[in-house]
């Protein structure tokens, strides 16, 4: 059965919570404060919020009911993803039904976490009851020993060097350099990359993302909402998701975009020539050459080609990560998820804070997440249209993404 397109879907209000290395605070005041952005960008009213996504890994033992109670919200519509990398095109495809079904108006999509010193060391022993039982208690613990593994095989099978690794890490530091928010500010050779410390063979140090707290957020509503309210905003072309593919590999080589990627890219009315840029789930880089392939791009075993073959700062051949990218923005928990398809909306409505892609009609964004030792269980795409850029209606900017600090905007309340 062809599935319903998202025509009258509009994604607004690209929300930041500047991130930082440690926080004392809790996940819940990095959700709030998200979802005072939202309502500081958008001049809605809390009370017009009737449906929330919400996604954390560390505000148990509270789920997302126990948040709207913290935050003062009462929604009609409410939903919990917890799903890592995949829950920003996980929450966008929920939140986008619920609009386009009347369940609820506007939906708040907002992922967020803290990292204490020791959070994410707990967080990494319990994420799931496969790595508490099968892999932290053997010495595995954590997702760099996963990552080796994965990189290693991938780089036997298919001939990856480490060079071609370094060249997504050093262009993506590059556009993190315009970016407010990112967390590596200084610019990254290839040299210092290939000369990092190793940390887990043959993963180096720029190889490895960085835990960290902050929040990212935006808002669905229909596109009618929105340009009554005035607000810039992106489209939704097309989506996918899939969970648990390939279970048969071996080891994961490939993810579930090959299943439905043809079906994306029908119902966006596109090809891949029409992408004008790609933010990929890139808490390695091993992951963003899979998706290069996986999507179609290129076929697989040849992204170590596609990569020598392009150019991935802003202004190359083929924009990426045009945050920076995890790699050099910092992975905040479930944030990361969220990410590029912040980003996303704001290269597509003109409100970039760092670097703008020219002339940027269209966007890819990809999900992955939940990884069990040699593989990630969960992975989605979406492809976003420019729909009304800023300056084609009023808007307002609130503190919080702007770039100032997150403790000097305690003025705006959720």
């Amino acid at each position: 059965m062809k599935r319903l397109g998202y025509d009258d879907v509009a994604l607004v209000c690209p929300v930041t919570v500047p991130y930082e290395r440690y926080s004392i605070r809790t996940a819940h005041w990095w959700v709030s404060r998200a979802l005072a952005a939202l309502l500081a960008d958008s001049g809605l009213e809390k009370a017009q919020i009737d449906g929330c996504c919400i996604s954390s890994f560390l505000l148990a033992p509270d789920t997302a009911v126990g948040l709207m109670q913290h935050v003062g919200l009462v929604p009609r519509w409410l939903d919990h993803i917890p799903m890592g990398g995949a829950s920003g095109v996980v929450g966008l495809r929920r939140a986008a039904r619920a609009v386009q079904c009347g369940d609820a108006e506007i939906v708040a999509c907002v992922a967020a976490d803290t990292n204490h010193v020791d959070s994410f060391r707990l967080m990494i022993a319990n994420f799931s009851q496969f790595a508490r039982d099968a892999v932290y208690p053997y010495g595995s613990g954590g997702p760099n020993a996963s990552f080796a593994l994965l990189t290693a095989y991938y780089m036997r099978e298919f001939g990856a060097t480490r060079e071609d690794f370094g060249k997504l890490c050093v262009a993506q530091r590059e556009n993190a350099l315009s970016f407010p928010h990112a967390l590596f500010k200084k610019p990254l050779t290839l040299d210092e990359y290939m000369n990092a410390r190793p940390i887990t063979d043959p993963l180096h140090l720029f190889d490895c993302v960085m835990p960290c707290a902050g929040a990212e957020g935006f808002i669905v509503m229909r596109r009618e909402k929105a340009e009554d309210l005035g607000l810039p905003y992106a489209t939704v072309r097309g989506t996918i998701e899939r969970h648990n593919a390939f279970a048969d590999d071996p080891i994961q080589m490939r993810g579930g975009w090959v299943l439905d990627r043809d079906e994306l890219f029908e119902q966006a009315g596109v090809d891949h020539d029409d992408i004008d840029f790609m933010q990929t789930y890139d808490d390695y880089p091993v992951i963003t050459a899979m998706q290069f392939e996986d999507l179609g791009f290129c076929d697989k075993g040849e992204a170590p080609s596609f990569i020598r073959g392009h150019s991935f700062e802003v202004g190359g051949s083929f924009p990426l990560n045009t945050s920076g990218g995890q790699l050099s923005v910092g992975q905040a928990g479930a944030a990361g998820g969220y990410l590029g398809m912040v980003e996303a909306i704001r290269q597509l409505t003109g409100q970039s804070l760092g670097a703008q892609v020219p002339d940027a009609r269209t966007g890819l964004v990809c999900g992955f997440g939940m990884i069990n030792f040699d593989r990630g269980l969960c992975s989605g795409a979406a492809i976003l249209g420019a729909g009304r850029r800023a300056g084609e209606g009023a808007t307002k900017t609130s503190r919080v993404t702007s770039g100032a600090a997150a403790g000097s905007v305690h003025e705006v309340r959720a």
